[in-house]
């Protein structure tokens, strides 16, 4: 493998940040939210699964045609499933943080997961695949987190019949089952985040096809 001191290094850092995050994942599996009852009832809502089909299968699709050779069906699928998954619980505790209302071990591991999902995985493919560290390593941790955050929002939005639409992780009792509702009353906030991430992708699939 090609590797300088540096990546060597961050590659080092990072392998060990995920071991800690996983042991503390499992030590405190039982008490985790994330692996609460209620967030899996929140995650696999309808609206929620149908959305996550859509854009997970649209990006993979795209990927080997994206014009970016590190891009392909497999890190395009895996980290779409990563971020469905971890993004609604990540962002949400990261936001209760900066309330004081978060655990010191959640957010560690949420930034962990974070990392890993928007960006670690992608090195540690592309690693394996090329047998050097991707060059994009850090323009990926960019373009993806905004990814990555936009889909912890979107996720996260529910209707509340007391407050209206909402993002589930403002609520006192978050993570759990959200309440009975349309999915038309959440649409208009859906699809923003929706444009916002084909805004995103669209270029890529243009300039390939030369209408860029």
């Amino acid at each position: 493998m090609n590797l300088n001191a540096f990546f060597t290094v961050y590659l080092m850092a990072w392998s060990a940040a995920c071991a800690v995050a996983l042991v503390l994942m499992v030590r405190a599996r039982a008490e985790l939210s994330l692996f609460s009852a209620g967030y899996r009832a929140a995650l696999f809502t309808p609206w929620k699964v149908v959305t996550f089909i859509a854009a997970g299968v649209g990006l993979t699709l795209i990927a080997p045609i994206s014009g970016d050779p590190t891009w392909d069906y497999f890190d395009a699928a895996g980290m779409s499933i990563l971020t469905f998954l971890s993004a609604p619980w990540a962002v949400g505790i990261l936001y209760r943080a900066l309330r004081g209302r978060a655990a010191a071990r959640d957010v560690y591991i949420a930034a962990c997961l974070w990392m890993f999902s928007a960006s670690w995985c992608y090195d540690l493919y592309i690693l394996l695949r090329d047998g050097s560290y991707p060059i994009t390593w850090a323009a990926n941790i960019a373009a993806s987190s905004i990814l990555y955050a936009c889909a912890g929002m979107m996720w996260s939005l529910e209707w509340r019949g007391d407050r209206g639409v909402i993002f589930a992780f403002m609520a006192e009792d978050w993570p759990s089952a959200p309440q009975p509702g349309s999915f038309r009353q959440l649409a208009v906030y859906v699809i923003p985040f929706m444009l916002l991430v084909s805004a995103m992708i669209v270029p890529f699939v243009l300039d390939f096809m030369g209408w860029w």
